[in-house]
Order: C-alpha cells, then sequence, then structure tokens
C-alpha cells in the first residue's frame, strides 16, 4: 500500500530559526527508508490554531499519515495533544499506550510522554516527542499497526 505521509515539527525555537529543526528530518528519513511518500513537510511554533492548521493542510494535501515530532511532554508550551484533540474524530489510545511502555524501557521519563493517535478525516495522526531518537523510536513502536489503520480508514462505506 502507498503511504502518503506529512511531517510537521512543533517547536517554537525551531520555527524561529534559533537551531535546525532536527526531528523532522530524522522522521522523513524513517519515511523515506519505509517507502512511503513524503507530501509535505512543516516547521511550526507551539501554538494550538498553527498545529491544527498544519494538520489539516497535510491532510487536504492527501496525505494518510500525519507524524507530528514535539510538544507532547508536560512543559506549558506543550500544546500538541490538546491541538489534535480539538479536531480529531477520534483518538486511539493503544498507540500512546505502547509507545509509553516501549518508552519506558528505555529511560524512566517517558512516564511524562503524552504521545498519542488519532483520526482527523481520513489521515491517522501519530504525536511523538521532539527529540530525534525518541520520535524515530516511538514510530517504530507502533508503524507495525499504520498499513492496516490507514486501509480500514480508506475503505469506502458499503451500502446494505
Amino acid at each position: 500500500m502507498e503511504i502518503w505521509c506529512g511531517i510537521i515539527t512543533i517547536s517554537d525555537r525551531a520555527s524561529r530559526g534559533d537551531y535546525d529543526d532536527l526531528g523532522g528530518p530524522a522522521l522523513r528519513q524513517v519515511a523515506v527508508a519505509r517507502g512511503w511518500i513524503v507530501a509535505i513537510e512543516r516547521v511550526v511554533p507551539d501554538e494550538v490554531r498553527e498545529i491544527q492548521r498544519a494538520i489539516r493542510e497535510s491532510v487536504s494535501h492527501g496525505c494518510h499519515l500525519v507524524l507530528t515530532t514535539g510538544g507532547t511532554g508536560v512543559g506549558l508550551r506543550d500544546v500538541t495533544p490538546e491541538a489534535v484533540r480539538e479536531i480529531a474524530e477520534r483518538e486511539i489510545p493503544g498507540f500512546g499506550e505502547a509507545m509509553r511502555m516501549r518508552s519506558l524501557e528505555i529511560t524512566p521519563n517517558a512516564i511524562l510522554s503524552r504521545c498519542l493517535a488519532a483520526v482527523v478525516e481520513k489521515a491517522v495522526v501519530v504525536c511523538l516527542p521532539g527529540k530525534p531518537a525518541g520520535a524515530v523510536q516511538c514510530l517504530e513502536f507502533v508503524e507495525g499497526a499504520l498499513p492496516h489503520c490507514i486501509k480500514v480508514l480508506n475503505q469506502l462505506p458499503t451500502s446494505c
């Protein structure tokens, strides 16, 4: 199955150019290695409306999968989960649970993670940590379920 992917880095500092975005390129490398088509990449500040706009833009470009990196911690500016929940049709709790459980094997701070996945229109949005290694690891923990999830979301309804 061909998967079209959007990648959104959520960081005040990277969006201002204070430092280079490392999370987005790390996710891009994984996506390309998996054969996914990266259709859109954005860097946005930790602002709910900017995050939502970037997600909706990815979906409107035909992305089946939107990967976000950043804004999933407990800091005051970490608003990615709230932004996604406001526009989601439904949350997929198993993704966040799996990412936290597997990450706890690596670091005790994983318990602070608010990573999640949700459905926005016909796309899966996966909210990953901001650190590149953590983002890649968490994606690897859940990527096996993505093709089936995307296939189910994009099936046409059957008539009765």
